[in-house]
């Protein structure tokens, strides 16, 4: 028989307590973050204001009467708008810009969109001197291509056309925009393409169904970045374009002013005009937009 002795020794010892593990230091406390929240927000507040005056200075202009000189636009008239859009042709330039600044998104978004995914996916000889190129065309200011691009323009006969300065524009922004769209398509997985291969999907449907929705903030950075400095480039619109009834809003706001005197109240309505549809695209787009260009910075 056991004994009590030798079954109390033979019985397991119970498990001890597991000690508590020990407290975690508290976080340090960074210099920034014991700053008084009123040193951040005197700051931004005066830069907000610095920043807001001009426009305010603008709506001034364009709402007082003729003549006033009141810092506040009351009473408040339209007659600076009804002259810009009817009298001086604004109408028809804000269609003109809205055609090229549309027509020039397209174009660039889908060669971007091709030249992209080929500096993405593929390797080729002189591929590193190829991006290089693209990069030094960055740093040639448009006014050096003034006269070769009418020269070209003037031999194809496309002076006086709307379809020279989208074709100017487009040109003027494919590279940036191509580099931007390549590094999109890097940060797409490859493994999901050839996912979609072996499912049986060629290559253009594969990019079509798996790559190009995840592609829609960047091509949306792309596409507004396009629209809007076509929307407000200058000096192609003005060398290219003769006839009044062809011209963009950037020349139409020129046309506003004169050697012996300036139209302050029409200036100012043109310049709303112009600048309130770029203003409600980037209210509406503002999150994409920063996604993408996020996303476009950041090799895969």
């Amino acid at each position: 028989m056991i004994t009590k002795e030798a079954a109390a020794t033979a019985a397991p010892a119970a498990p001890r307590a597991a000690a508590p593990p020990p407290p975690r230091p508290a976080p340090r406390r960074r210099p920034w973050d014991e700053v008084p929240r009123w040193q951040i927000y005197l700051p931004l507040g005066g830069y907000l204001v610095f920043t807001l005056i001009p426009f305010y200075w603008i709506l001034l202009f364009s709402l007082r009467p003729a003549g006033s000189t009141s810092l506040v636009p009351w009473p408040v008239t339209f007659e600076h708008f009804e002259k810009v859009w009817t009298e001086r042709n604004f109408a028809v330039f804000f269609q003109n810009s809205v055609l090229v600044g549309l027509a020039t998104l397209v174009m660039t978004t889908l060669v971007a969109l091709a030249g992209g995914y080929a500096l993405a996916r593929f390797d080729f000889r002189a591929k590193q001197g190829f991006l290089l190129a693209l990069l030094c065309s960055q740093f040639v200011p448009g006014a050096l291509l003034l006269v070769p691009l009418f020269e070209i323009f003037a031999g194809l006969r496309m002076i006086n056309s709307l379809g020279s300065v989208i074709l100017a524009e487009t040109v003027f922004q494919l590279p940036l925009s191509m580099i931007l769209i390549s590094n999109f398509i890097k940060n797409v997985p490859y493994s999901l393409e050839e996912a979609a291969w072996v499912d049986g999907c060629g290559r253009l449907r594969a990019f079509r169904i798996v790559v190009l929705p995840l592609l829609r903030p960047g091509l949306i950075a792309v596409g507004s970045f396009a629209f809007v400095h076509s929307w407000n480039h200058f000096l192609f619109a003005l060398m290219f374009l003769n006839n009044q009834d062809k011209q963009t809003i950037p020349v139409g706001l020129n046309t506003l002013m004169s050697a012996d005197s300036v139209d302050l109240g029409a200036l100012a309505a043109g310049g709303i005009v112009a600048a309130v549809p770029v203003v409600i695209v980037f209210a509406f787009i503002q999150k994409w937009l920063i996604t993408g260009f996020s996303a476009g910075a950041v090799k895969g």
